[in-house]
């Protein structure tokens, strides 16, 4: 998902502990039409587990950045690629969906296949049903929009007959009925019903598989968050019963068997099994559909199956873990491109727009184009045959931004003419959204708990990426350019606006829902790209890239945690101290960066009045004596060197003082002061001291110093504090231009509290 925050300021700018609550439900089957809460008939208790198993617990409500690294054979150990699958495949989802549209329903009927990876048996499993977050107030998504989560994406509230749910109609485990009750791993309102609880009749012995006949219903909601519908748009997304995931010792910071299934919380993604997905999507004739994966025909044929008005869309996709699709009867003919690259196979990116955003669909072709250029060639290959990109229609933004494995949503602008600002914002968007292809997709991490290693990370190599290829953010309105104003910042530049320098509120490795504000979460985004930025500066482009080629191809279908990342980081750059105090600065603490010239002066070491030692006698120098002193030295040199220019040197030295204030974390930093006569002093500034004074005796007075010269420091405060210079007049420009700069800084503060 995009950093919303940052797509509203470019807008504006032209832009704990583990708690059960369990309300019991009976596995019984009701009738499709029913009303919500009619259909899940209320058991007094839920069953027990069926044989004698030992409870395995959930992760907690605190569960946050991973400190040990994972074991090395985690997840089944890397993927060299002489494996026969690219991942170790846990679940099989064979899915049979029909949409009505006018009703805007999905009846669906699922076989769930799960392995039990653990030493261990398992009588009880953990299902999501994420729609349930938008059946009414009571869940924790609503309550905690309600209680301070505020900032979530545009805020589009749901009004009445919007609103939407998931349904157990049935589940059965090898013919016998499976009971189940609704649970609040994360503590959350007791209405809460995102997380429901499996008792199996029949135990999955170690290293077993189980199969589950589920049967559903979904009502969608009136599209506000990552799923939804508008008119004949339907985004299909977080639709189905998807169960939890069961990590092991050395998993993830696991010491012992744990079930991974948190509650779908305000500003928090998803984390799954990888699997094989075989979906058959049923829609009215006339409708165009796009999903997760390759579509396939059945017995030759080369269109879907058509019978009574009806057509029926198969798509299959293996090693992936979630799956989502669209269905719109105004989709015009889809924009088809091709990428072929070394490792890869050859990629169909297929464009679905409506007549409305015809000029979005080749910019999001380009850019996905170049995306899976980019991303192939800093990470490594791209290991999928499609990619499908959904331009979301009028009235259905909301849809915009989301990510789903080989299939996203970009955003849509009336004008997306090169150059300007709404093509910036449609370009970061297409990138941004690819890009978790790889950082959400194929590394797939867990986004509830360590959200900074999809979006931050994700954020990151997007901004890297546009860059390289010399692209800036352009901030001027239309009208702005007709005045022959064009504004632009460089990327990096930008995010940092949005990173909360001057009074960050989490560390960087926080879960996705226990944050200040929504503001904060925004920091996921934006501060992980600039501490990210800042890394890349210390340690060197070729290291930083370096180490993230080998954690991606270390930890590729293997759900890495923030401490396996940290680790790959340490090996592929080499240098463990600088990155290990970013993480313990930002990433596992919260430290403001705050360092600042206090003061700079340099002025001449002339003679001064007093007794001195003159031919052995002590003798005492009266001012008028001094004065005369100086006077007759001044003279002399200005005839010997005519042609000499103020400050650059004379009779007497300059004496040149720096105070260096620090009011955060110790991060290494440069001082550079630069002379009137070119020559530079460097010296390093560190150490937790709060100010630190450095001294210079030189034949040339100083005229600058800054900290922080090669610009390595994007967390800081405040950068227009970071110099000081004493030129011999205040020109109007300088004092105009710093002013601009002080309102620039104020107007980026005031954008970043919105």
């Amino acid at each position: 998902m995009p950093c919303k925050r940052m797509l509203l300021a470019w807008a504006l700018a032209a832009w704990l502990p583990l708690a059960m609550h369990a309300s019991a439900v009976h596995a019984q089957a009701a009738p499709e039409a029913a009303a919500p809460e009619t259909t899940d008939a209320i058991a007094a208790e839920a069953a027990a587990p069926a044989g004698d198993c030992p409870a395995i617990p959930l992760a907690g409500a605190d569960a946050a950045a991973v400190t040990v690294p994972s074991a090395p054979d985690a997840w089944g150990g890397p993927r060299t690629g002489d494996e026969p699958t690219l991942s170790d495949r846990v679940v099989r989802y064979e899915i049979d969906a029909t949409l009505d549209p006018d009703k805007h329903t999905v009846s669906g009927r699922q076989k769930l296949t799960w392995r039990n990876r653990s030493a261990q048996p398992v009588c009880s499993v953990y299902l999501h049903l994420y729609l349930n977050a938008f059946e009414g107030p009571g869940s924790t998504f609503m309550t905690e929009l309600r209680e301070g989560n505020d900032q979530f994406r545009s805020g589009v509230g749901t009004g009445d007959g919007e609103w939407g749910y998931t349904r157990l109609d049935k589940v059965e485990q090898a013919g016998q009925p499976v009971q189940w009750a609704f649970v609040q791993p994360d503590g959350g309102p007791e209405t809460d019903r995102t997380v429901v609880r499996l008792d199996l009749p029949q135990a999955v012995a170690p290293g077993a598989s189980t199969t589950l006949d589920i049967a559903f219903f979904d009502q969608l909601p009136r599209v506000v968050a990552r799923s939804g519908y508008y008119g004949s748009f339907h985004l299909v997304a977080q639709w189905f019963p998807k169960i939890g995931v069961l990590e092991l010792p050395g998993e993830r910071g696991a010491t012992a068997p744990r079930w991974n299934a948190h509650e779908f919380h305000a500003h928090s993604e998803f984390y799954a099994d990888f699997g094989e997905y075989d979906v058959r999507i049923t829609v009215p004739a006339g409708y165009t559909v796009g999903a997760t994966g390759e579509e396939v025909f059945e017995d030759g044929s080369d269109k879907p199956v058509e019978r009574d008005g009806m057509v029926t869309h198969r798509f299959v996709q293996d090693d992936v873990h979630d799956f989502a699709w669209t269905a719109d009867k105004r989709y015009a003919e889809p924009l088809v491109g091709h990428y072929e690259g070394p490792g890869s196979p050859r990629v169909t990116v297929r464009v679905l727009y409506t007549p409305e955003y015809e000029n979005n669909a080749q910019p999001a072709l380009d850019a996905t184009l170049a995306s899976l250029e980019y991303f192939s060639r800093t990470l490594g290959p791209y290991p999928y045959r499609t990619v499908t990109v959904v331009i979301p229609p009028y009235g259905a933004g909301e849809a915009g931004g989301m990510e789903y494995p080989t299939f996203f949503t970009a955003s849509s602008y009336p004008d997306v003419a090169e150059g300007t600002l709404f093509r910036d914002l449609l370009d970061f968007v297409t990138i941004h959204e690819f890009g978790h292809g790889y950082f959400y997709g194929i590394l797939a991490s867990n986004e509830f708990e360590e959200p900074m290693l999809d979006e931050g990370l994700n954020e990151f190599w997007d901004q890297r990426m546009l860059t390289e290829a010399g692209r800036k953010v352009n901030l001027s309105a239309g009208w702005m350019r007709k005045l022959g104003i064009d504004f632009k910042l460089p990327v990096f530049g930008y995010e940092r606006m949005a990173a909360m320098t001057a009074s960050p509120a989490d560390p960087l490795g926080q879960n996705s829902w226990n944050r200040m504000s929504g503001r904060s979460y925004g920091t996921v985004y934006s501060r992980t790209a600039t501490a990210m930025r800042d890394l890349e500066a210390q340690v060197g482009k070729e290291a930083l890239e370096r180490a993230f080629k080998l954690y991606y191809e270390r930890w590729k279908f293997r759900h890495p945690s923030i401490a396996d990342f940290r680790e790959a980081m340490i090996e592929g750059t080499g240098q463990r101290e600088t990155v290990e105090r970013l993480f313990a600065q930002q990433v596992y603490g919260v430290s403001k960066v705050d360092d600042r010239i206090a003061s700079l002066s340099s002025v001449e070491v002339l003679p001064q009045p007093g007794y001195a030692m003159r031919d052995g006698k002590r003798v005492e120098l009266t001012r008028a004596d001094i004065d005369k002193e100086i006077s007759d030295k001044r003279k002399a040199w200005a005839q010997k060197h005519a042609d000499a220019k103020p400050g650059e040197a004379g009779p007497f030295p300059y004496r040149t003082v720096v105070l260096v204030r620090r009011a955060g974390a110790d991060v290494p930093q440069q001082l550079t002061v630069t002379f009137a006569d070119g020559s530079k002093e460097t010296v390093e500034f560190s150490g937790d001291r709060p100010w630190q004074r450095f001294t210079w005796t030189t034949p040339s007075r100083a005229v600058s110093a800054v900290l922080d010269p090669a610009g390595k420091h994007y967390l800081d405060a405040n950068k227009l504090d970071d110099s000081r210079t004493l030129d011999s007049d205040a020109s109007v420009a300088t004092r105009i231009s710093t002013q601009v700069a002080s309102l620039l800084q104020a107007f980026f503060a005031f954008m970043v509290s919105l």
